[in-house]
Formats: structure tokens, C-alpha cells, sequence
């Protein structure tokens, strides 16, 4: 299978994913409705891909919300695979992805040392007068 169409299937099921997430049709307690899914990666047989799950939520209950996904897997694959129409689709593997907190604190140090490097200069420049 071309890499763009299995680009396309892994949005698909992403965008599947996160819809049933939002809709809360996945009835596991463990899965809350604030989980994202930030990228599927779908192999080139298509026997499986690799949902990458992430939030803002603390990192026990984000591993929590993987484990019922995971658990859950069959389901949501049955569901998927009724609305898609594909002749094989890959078995899901759920995975913790912290990349989006990550990225989120690296923007928040960058905004304070600009702050931080705003107030030297401002105080430079009084000092100077």
C-alpha cells in the first residue's frame, strides 16, 4: 500500500477514534473524554497501527485511559472497521504519548525567559537614565 493512502487511513482512524471518544461509546470507566489522539501509524501490511494517546491529565490517569483503550480495542476496531471499507484492518495498539504536555511546558519556560530577558533589558535601560 502507497505511503499517502496509509497516511490517509491513519487519519481516518484517528479521526474515528476521537469521535467515539467525544460521543463516549467507549462505556470502560477508565477512558475519559479529555484523552486525545494525536496520531495512528498504520504498518504497511495493515495488520497494525499504533494509536498515540495523549492529555493533559495526570500521567497514572493517562495510563489508565491506555489500558482501557487497549482492553477496548476489539470494540473500537469492530466499530471502525464497519464505517471503513477496507478489505483488512489492523489490529490497534494503544500507546501513551506524553509529547503534547511536553511540548506545552517547553512553551511555557521559552514564555518566561522571554519575560525574564524583557525585564533585564527594561531594567538596563532605567538604570542607564
Amino acid at each position: 500500500m502507497g505511503e499517502f493512502r496509509l497516511l490517509r487511513l491513519g487519519e481516518q482512524i484517528r479521526e474515528e477514534i476521537a469521535t467515539m471518544l467525544s460521543r463516549q461509546q467507549i462505556k470502560d470507566p477508565r477512558v475519559s473524554t479529555f484523552l486525545s489522539i494525536n496520531k495512528v501509524d498504520v504498518a504497511g501490511d495493515l495488520a497494525y497501527a499504533k494509536v498515540y494517546v495523549s492529555s493533559f491529565l495526570p500521567g497514572s490517569q493517562i495510563s489508565k485511559g491506555v489500558a482501557g483503550l487497549n482492553s477496548a480495542a476489539g470494540f473500537i476496531q469492530s466499530t471502525i472497521a464497519k464505517k471503513l471499507t477496507i478489505r483488512k484492518f489492523p489490529k490497534l495498539t494503544f500507546i501513551a504519548d506524553d509529547s503534547l504536555k511536553t511540548g506545552f511546558e517547553m512553551v511555557n519556560k521559552l514564555n518566561r525567559l522571554e519575560e525574564q530577558e524583557k525585564l533585564a533589558k527594561d531594567g538596563q535601560v532605567s538604570s542607564d537614565e
